[in-house]
């Protein structure tokens, strides 16, 4: 008797369990469908405008890295793997998590893609979501990767170009020059006001040479109470604005660089530093020197410098362009640091 009714308190016990997990299955599921929901319509009905006014940019180092491959070994090939439509499709299918489930969909997802099994437009005709994801990861990422020509000196010491496909984007750390980072992307910040960190930051040394990510045009440069000397620089699609800061004290850009500068991704631009968080300009009162860097997505013009400002994670990105640094040299006799190769972008 006594067996018989611990036996029926273990299964009632575990009929409780299971509806526990059910429903916190659910509600996390719920809270997902809602928090996306408030974004895309949100991005359909402020003031009458139809743009993006939220971005949880998600996607982990791991699946940039694995898209990106695919898009490269298959680029010249009769079915193109694209990587941001790729990665477009593989966030519309998890939600904007890229954990080892999003990253066997994406796998499995472009092996079909690549034999021709499958076509992107056929996956994703009905994916509610995908048209965000497509349009919000286009425009963090649509610089980065493509056709260009690549200067190659020879032994000669003559230069000639050769047209290559991959990532056109640049570590924003010359190469050869250390630096440590961890991923501080939101920390607390109380200089002035509380207010989450909004960027990334790159520990390194003064002096060291700070390299454009992506080409576009400088907007702004001078001294910001917050990040010091500072460089703004506007991608030539307007989507992207690139803001570096803290840059080194009484010499901290590259020589003729001014608003209005056209700079090509792997320029020199300035030199790390420590200087900010002071109303008088050229100071140095933050401790650690550091270049901090961040990207902001532009979806309208009114969003720029607002409160609806979209900042994004860009950790990951860091990792991943770190697969291309750009070589520079010192100009002898000067402060200076330029870069021994150009490229060309079509």
């Amino acid at each position: 008797m006594d067996r018989e009714k611990r036996m029926r308190a273990w299964i009632r016990a575990e009929v409780m369990l299971l509806f526990i997990m059910m429903g916190a299955f659910l509600l996390r599921e719920t809270g997902r469908t809602e928090s996306m929901e408030q974004a895309v319509v949100t991005a359909t009905s402020a003031a009458g405008k139809d743009y993006i006014k939220w971005v949880d940019f998600t996607v982990s180092y791991e699946a940039l890295c694995q898209a990106y491959d695919w898009d490269v070994d298959t680029f010249d090939t009769e079915h193109h793997v694209e990587w941001i439509p790729l990665l477009a499709y593989t966030a519309a299918r998890t939600g904007g998590e890229f954990d080892k489930k999003a990253l066997k969909i994406l796998n499995e997802t472009s092996e079909k893609l690549a034999e021709g099994e499958a076509e992107i437009e056929t996956l994703t005709k009905d994916m509610k979501y995908y048209p965000y994801y497509l349009e919000a990861y286009s425009a963090a990422l649509g610089g980065l990767v493509g056709e260009y020509e690549a200067e190659v000196i020879g032994e000669d010491g003559q230069s000639t170009w050769q047209k290559k496909y991959g990532l056109k984007g640049y570590c924003p750390i010359a190469r050869g020059f250390d630096y440590t980072h961890y991923d501080d992307f939101g920390a607390g910040r109380s200089y002035g006001y509380k207010r989450r960190h909004l960027g990334h930051d790159m520990m390194g040394l003064v002096g060291v040479p700070i390299i454009a990510v992506e080409s576009g045009t400088v907007e702004a440069l001078g001294w910001n109470q917050y990040g010091g000397w500072r460089i703004g620089i506007r991608s030539f699609d307007n989507k992207r604005y690139y803001y570096y800061a803290h840059l080194r004290q009484n010499y901290p850009y590259a020589e003729g660089l001014e608003e209005g500068s056209v700079v090509a991704a792997g320029d020199v631009i300035g030199y790390m530093g420590h200087t900010g968080y002071s109303t008088t300009e050229n100071v140095n009162n933050i401790e650690v020197t550091h270049l901090h860097w961040g990207l902001e997505l532009v979806f309208d013009e009114e969003q720029k410098e607002s409160d609806n400002e979209i900042w994004i994670d860009v950790y990951p990105l860091t990792c991943f362009l770190a697969k291309h640094t750009q070589e520079v040299q010192k100009v002898e006799g000067t402060r200076e640091w330029i870069r021994t190769t150009k490229i060309r972008e079509f």
